[in-house]
């Protein structure tokens, strides 16, 4: 067996002074986590600082506790240290985009601010990552300690989108990820997104997307933010993921399609119908066939309509979503 060799990415650094370009760049989207942060970014310090430069971009996400004091306190005393603040809660796939605008290194790593999330995985995440010459690595939280409503449909979600995206890593949703610069330059985020992000960079062109097995602990401070409104807002994402993926750049193929059939499907009743008053001499007021296929037409006008619209939309540039952020540091 051939032993690879690991390139050299390590160097000093001198934790008074702000590196411009920081190696790595660790993403944390966090809401009403003020007992953990300063646990979490010395953990942070103590696996990143031996070998890499790097920063840490904490975005607040609408917390009602005292969050931001703390995050404002440690940027205060280390330079390493930024964060980014909503005026109000946009969840965390809005979190990780704000974040990723913000980001100067090299590699990006994002993990949870809970304490469930190891940063000493991210050392070894980076390895993987360019050792196997990858694109991104998601963590594996083999062993779990979350409570069964948050497991449960975590793997059913797990299974469906491997199956569909044909992507073989076990936990989709695992907040601990490495990225190269370059894919998360390419991807939005927005809605529940975050839980399909390797989904995303491989429909990007980014098909290097491996997995690591990460250590998970048990939650240390507050509670959990999972609510089942979660499950199903997982499922419709999953679905829009889908839709998009197929139809966003062609829409007029998906409504046009619809319209098209009952249109045609409508045309033949009520020709039909037309046919018999015609040679016939039926009457059709007291017809609910006529009624049906008239709806049919209606129906179809609409479906063709809306492709149509949609493909003109395609020629117009979408917006970014306005999300009002009160302060960067």
């Amino acid at each position: 067996m051939v032993q690879k060799t690991l390139p050299d990415i390590s160097k000093e650094y001198n934790k008074s002074s702000t590196d411009i370009n920081p190696e790595v760049s660790v993403v944390v989207p966090l809401l009403n986590e003020d007992e953990s942060l300063r646990e979490l970014a010395h953990q942070i310090d103590l696996a990143l600082s031996p070998r890499f430069s790097y920063e840490v971009i904490f975005v607040d996400d609408g917390s009602m506790d005292e969050s931001w004091i703390v995050i404002q306190k440690l940027a205060a005393t280390d330079q390493r240290i930024r964060g980014i603040r909503f005026r109000r809660n946009y969840g965390k796939s809005t979190a990780l985009q704000k974040g990723f605008d913000q980001v100067r290194g090299k590699y990006v790593a994002t993990m949870d601010a809970d304490l469930q999330d190891d940063p000493a995985e991210i050392p070894l995440m980076i390895d993987q990552l360019v050792s196997d010459d990858l694109d991104l690595v998601s963590g594996w939280k083999k062993v779990r300690h979350d409570p069964l409503s948050k497991t449960i449909p975590s793997r059913f979600f797990n299974k469906v989108t491997s199956m569909i995206s044909g992507i073989d890593i076990h936990d989709f949703n695992c907040g601990l990820k490495v990225y190269r610069r370059e894919v998360i330059d390419s991807l939005v985020i927005y809605g529940e997104m975050h839980r399909y992000i390797p989904v995303l960079a491989k429909w990007e062109g980014f098909e290097g997307v491996g997995e690591k097995i990460v250590q998970h602990h048990p939650r240390k401070y507050g509670k959990t933010k999972f609510g089942l409104s979660r499950f199903l807002n997982g499922f419709l994402d999953l679905v829009t993921l889908l839709f998009i993926h197929v139809y966003f750049q062609r829409p007029m193929h998906f409504f046009g399609s619809l319209g098209v059939g009952f249109i045609a499907l409508g045309s033949i009743i009520t020709g039909y119908l037309v046919f018999m008053r015609v040679f016939f001499e039926q009457y059709l007021s007291n017809r609910p066939l006529l009624q049906f296929g008239i709806l049919l037409l209606v129906l179809g006008l609409q479906f063709f309509s809306v492709g149509f619209l949609g493909e003109m939309m395609n020629k117009a540039r979408a917006k970014e979503r306005n999300v009002n952020i009160r302060e960067i540091i």
